[in-house]
């Protein structure tokens, strides 16, 4: 009997057991059900923009899928020749999309990286079905085209959600009205623009003995300033307006020497600063453990003619000073457009640096040393005004390197820019991140407010905020009431 029992126990706690792992296994089924529902993969569908700001764009979508309309391999098949950014983005997509395909189909979905990324197709219908943007929008536009594209695919996976991704602004609009749901690029793109880093802080109620103290010593250990001033706050290279009850000085935190050294406004080949943010920059420029400076502000505020003033004051320290800015074409066309040799064609770009030179040369008389000193580095290529077309490939040793108007390179561009950067090297970038002159940028996705937002607090990187119009009364109006 206690055998029997025994054994009828085991039985009936193996029944038991059994229907609970059959219960767990399948509440395991239906909970793994519920999950595999929540994360089917989304497909995206890449507008020619995107792949133009960023060649890489189709690996940052995690786990989701990507759709290439056969039409933007059409337009890229345009864009691949050229010296340009975008003639670059264009051939460096065509060549990773060949080698994730190898030899397989590029119409069915192929993996882009052995299961840990989504999947990737050519889209090759782009005629509509059912819903067709090329009779509601008009025929014979490639924007159409990739619409129904996306239409298409919103129609034979219905089970997924179809996403089109573009910087182009007027195609997201189209998209919505045609209910795809459509989104920009957001790889790249900071958060907010308003609370982009200025380089600089207002301090005031400052303890006035550590003020006296930067006067007669010119520089104070940090941590002796905030045992006196517990609520301050150290960055690496930043700027700060001390004010205390009596006196107010300029300072920055020396992230070398780990210490709070005062700033003295000083005149750089005769252009003297008018104000704090403009000696903190002048500070920056001339720093030499400062291997990277951005200037940001408004028309005006004198951020191309400081950065050139910092430049020719270190002439001596580098062989060669370049200045460099983008090329954003005249109503759309091509630099090849503008009549004349290479020189002629970039001239009226450049324009708005020669302008500076000529400005800083006219602090001096022509008698002056300084004043030939500038024809001379000009004649001897010692300072060279160059587009930034020719950069790519290069190796850029012992120079000071100035690119005005940044906020119109891409963030990619601007990574291109800085990895050229050789031994003794020194790059200013300047800009305004509020006037952008490229169709497919904004405040958020520029390659300057990505630089600032990415690099700040850096050992070799300053940035200051210009903020206050130096230019003229009537600049200064134009900017605050028009």
């Amino acid at each position: 009997m206690p055998i029997k029992a025994t054994a009828s126990s085991k039985t009936s706690k193996s029944a038991k057991t059994t229907r609970t792992t059959k219960a767990t296994k399948a509440k395991g089924s239906t909970s793994r059900r519920k999950t595999t529902a929540k994360k089917v993969p989304k497909i995206f569908v890449l507008d020619t923009s995107v792949i133009l700001y960023d060649h890489n764009s189709i690996m940052n979508f995690d786990e989701h899928d990507v759709a290439i309309p056969i039409t933007v391999l059409e337009e890229l098949d345009e864009f691949k020749k050229g010296s340009d950014t975008k003639n670059y983005e264009a051939r460096q997509f065509i060549r990773l999309l060949d080698r994730k395909a190898g030899e397989q189909n590029i119409n069915d979905w192929i993996s882009l990286n052995g299961g840990t990324k989504g999947s990737f197709k050519v889209v090759m219908d782009t005629r509509g079905q059912g819903e067709d943007a090329q009779q509601i929008f008009g025929a014979g536009k490639n924007d159409h085209k990739i619409l129904n594209a996306a239409l298409n695919l919103a129609s034979t996976e219905a089970d997924r959600k179809v996403i089109l991704v573009t910087k182009d602004i007027n195609l997201r609009l189209k998209a919505k009205a045609l209910n795809i749901t459509a989104e920009d690029y957001e790889t790249g793109k900071i958060k907010d623009v308003a609370q982009l880093y200025s380089g600089k802080t207002n301090v005031d109620d400052f303890d006035q003995d550590l003020i006296d103290n930067l006067y007669k010593k010119k520089s104070l250990p940090i941590d002796k300033v905030q045992k006196a001033y517990p609520s301050f706050q150290k960055l690496n290279n930043h700027f700060y307006i001390l004010k205390a009850s009596k006196s107010s000085t300029l300072s920055f935190y020396n992230a070398h020497l780990e210490t709070l050294d005062q700033i003295e406004k000083k005149s750089f080949y005769g252009i003297k600063p008018r104000n704090a943010e403009q000696a903190f920059a002048l500070h920056a420029i001339a720093n030499p453990e400062v291997k990277l400076v951005t200037l940001s502000g408004v028309a005006g505020t004198g951020k191309t003619l400081l950065a050139l003033a910092g430049a020719l004051e270190q002439r001596r320290e580098f062989k060669q000073i370049y200045l460099a800015r983008p090329i954003v074409p005249l109503s759309n066309k091509d630099i090849g457009f503008l009549p004349g040799d290479m020189k002629a064609k970039i001239n009226p770009y450049m324009q708005p640096l020669w302008d500076n030179l000529k400005f800083i040369k006219n602090q001096f008389k022509e008698q002056d040393k300084e004043y030939k000193q500038i024809d001379e580095m000009v004649n001897s290529e010692k300072l060279l005004v160059t587009p930034l077309a020719y950069i790519r490939g290069r190796s850029l040793s012992n120079v000071i390197f100035i690119v005005d108007e940044a906020q119109n390179l891409t963030p990619h561009e601007v990574k291109t820019i800085i990895t050229r950067a050789g031994e003794n090297a020194k790059f200013i970038f300047t800009g305004d991140v509020n006037q952008i002159d490229t169709p497919y940028l904004d405040e958020q996705s520029n390659g300057l407010s990505y630089l600032i937002d990415k690099i700040k607090g850096n050992k070799l990187f300053a940035h200051v905020l210009l903020e206050k119009g130096e230019r003229s009364e009537l600049a200064n109006l134009a900017n605050e009431l028009l």
